[in-house]
C-alpha cells in the first residue's frame, strides 16, 4: 500500500503549465565541463566553508544518471566531514515499484548505520525522490536540499520524450491533479532549493519552493548538468549542512563568498 502510494506520487506527469527551457538554453548545457574544471581554482574558497558534524548525507542522482554523476559532490562532502553516501541503485531510470522499495530500504540502511537523522541531497529527479522520502520519514530526515528539481511541474523539461522512452512497457504516467498538488506541497522538514535561470533541461520556475520559515530558494549561475559540481552549489550545500540539528537559518546571499560565486535568493512564484 505504501509503495503504491509512493509510486503514484513520483510517477506524476501533469498537464504542463510552465514551458520548458528554450533550445538556446539547452545548447548552453555544454558548459557543464567548464563548471567541473572550475572546481580546482575554487577549492581555496570552498575549503573555508564550515566543517560538518559527521552526520550522514544520502545523495540521489537525476534522471538517467548514476552515482558516477555525484562523485565530485560526495568527495567534497567527505572532505567537509560528512558521511556522504551514494544511492547504490544503478542508473536512475525513473520510479518503479521495485525502485521505490529499494530506495526506502537504502534510506533506512543509512539511518540505521549511523543512528542519526539523514540529510538528503537530490539532483533533478533525485530531488523529487528526496522530498518524498522526507514526507514519508519526517522524523528521520534532518533536511532536504534539491538541485534543479522540477517538483512544481514535472513536465516543464526538455527530457519528456526521453523519460517516456525509459518508461516503455511500464506503468503509464498518471495525470492526477491531486498528486500534482502533493508534489508541490513542501515536505515537513527544512528545505533548500537551488535553481538556475539558465538551466537548459528544466524550467527554473518549476524548481521553486513556497517560501516559509524553513524553506528557501537560492539562484546560482549554473547549467543543469553541471549543478551538482558547480562551486556555488557546493558552497551552499556545505553551508546548509553545517547548521546544528534542529537549528535552521536562511542562507545569507550578502556574504562575500556568495557574491563572488553569483548566488542570490529569490521568492518563489505562484
Amino acid at each position: 500500500m505504501v509503495a503504491a502510494r509512493f509510486q503514484a506520487i513520483l510517477l506524476l506527469m501533469a498537464v504542463a503549465v510552465i514551458p520548458p527551457p528554450s533550445l538556446g538554453l539547452l545548447a548552453l548545457e555544454g558548459r557543464a565541463w567548464f563548471e567541473l574544471a572550475s572546481l580546482l581554482p575554487a577549492l581555496p574558497l570552498l575549503e573555508r566553508t564550515p566543517r560538518g558534524d559527521g552526520h550522514p548525507v544520502l545523495v540521489l542522482p537525476g534522471l538517467l544518471a548514476s552515482d558516477q554523476s555525484t562523485r565530485a559532490l560526495r568527495w567534497f562532502l567527505r572532505r567537509r566531514g560528512y558521511h556522504a553516501h551514494p544511492w547504490r541503485l544503478g542508473r536512475n531510470l525513473g520510479p518503479t515499484p521495485e525502485l521505490i522499495q529499494a530506495l526506502g530500504q537504502r534510506f533506512l540502511a543509512v539511518r540505521d548505520r549511523h543512528h542519526r537523522k539523514v540529510s538528503l541531497v537530490g539532483w533533478s529527479l533525485g530531488g523529487i525522490y528526496a522530498r518524498e522520502l522526507a514526507r514519508h520519514f519526517p522524523d528521520d530526515v534532518r533536511q532536504v536540499i534539491t538541485l534543479a528539481s522540477p517538483f512544481r511541474d514535472t513536465t516543464a523539461t526538455n527530457v519528456g520524450r526521453i523519460f517516456r522512452l525509459t518508461r516503455a512497457g511500464r506503468t503509464p504516467m498518471p495525470h492526477d491533479p491531486e498528486t500534482h498538488a502533493r508534489l508541490r506541497t513542501p515536505p515537513p522538514v527544512p528545505v533548500t532549493c537551488l535553481y538556475s535561470r539558465t538551466d537548459g533541461i528544466v524550467a527554473w520556475q518549476s524548481c521553486l519552493e513556497e517560501e516559509g520559515p524553513q524553506r528557501q530558494n537560492i539562484e546560482i549561475p549554473s547549467s543543469h548538468i553541471g549543478m551538482g559540481h558547480h562551486p556555488a552549489a557546493l558552497y551552499i550545500i556545505a553551508d546548509r549542512l553545517a547548521q546544528p540539528e534542529g537549528v535552521w537559518q536562511p542562507f545569507n546571499p550578502r556574504s562575500l563568498p556568495a557574491r563572488l560565486l553569483g548566488a542570490r535568493t529569490a521568492a518563489a512564484t505562484t
